[in-house]
């Protein structure tokens, strides 16, 4: 029997009396690649707002391991996530901002320094020994730095808020690879607007439509199609 890592019970977010997510059930597995799709305004960062307690339900609840993520921090020690360059601390190095992460999770220099060898192909040169800051790489690099510093400390569950968004081709590429292997390990979370990469890394996809699960999905040779069709049913 499949075992729930993640679990939303009768939960609603409202903003001025607008309700924007409204999930009456939705469980996320231990070791699932998770993807998540919806157009603008459906609700994705909500829920994974909710998930981070970032947020707070006006109904409902998420658990954790069976623990309300509002109750208790625990949760916090084998979860990690980047959603978005507001994760990043600008004014440092990515060399210094990855120490950063690592002395919150316990790591020293060499730590870190001998775990970030492992993606020096997803970095391709851009990364590191810059000699810059955060705020001045380009949205790409960026988003390289936050979604290796989300892996740091080895989390059992990810979750990434449009990881392919403002990367190159060859680096999109690179990154459903590391995705893949990495999951191995880890339950991870994944919020696209780009429905072939999402059907590519993710063997279940679930669809919000004005804040509620309207499709849940094992993928499959088909899923791609099928998504397309619903969407373009919408135009």
């Amino acid at each position: 029997m499949k075992e729930a890592i993640i679990e939303l019970k009768d939960l609603k977010k409202g903003y001025s009396g607008q309700v924007v997510l409204d999930i009456s059930s939705l469980q996320i597995f231990a070791g699932e690649r998770f993807g998540l799709v919806g157009n603008n305004g459906a609700g994705k960062t909500t829920l994974f707002s909710l998930v981070l307690d970032l947020i707070r339900a006006s109904k409902g609840e998420v658990l954790s391991k069976g623990i309300n993520v509002a109750n208790t921090e625990e949760w916090k020690k084998y979860t990690s996530s980047f959603l978005d360059e507001s994760f990043l601390i600008d004014f440092q190095t990515a060399e210094e901002y990855f120490e950063f992460v690592g002395k919150l999770h316990g790591w020293n220099r060499t730590d870190v320094q001998n775990f970030l060898k492992q993606f020096e192909d997803f970095f391709n040169g851009e990364v590191l020994d810059k000699k810059k800051y955060l705020r001045d790489f380009s949205k790409g690099n960026q988003k390289k730095v936050g979604i290796i510093a989300a892996l740091i400390g080895h989390p059992e569950v990810v979750l990434l808020d449009e990881p392919f968004a403002n990367l190159d081709p060859t680096t999109q590429m690179r990154l459903k690879n590391l995705i893949v292997e990495i999951s191995k390990e880890r339950t991870l979370l994944i919020s696209s607007h780009d429905l072939a990469h999402v059907t590519d890394v993710c063997n279940r996809i679930v669809v919000l439509e004005s804040g509620q699960v309207v499709k849940d999905l094992e993928t499959s040779a088909e899923t791609l199609k099928e998504l397309e069709a619903h969407f373009s049913a919408t135009l």
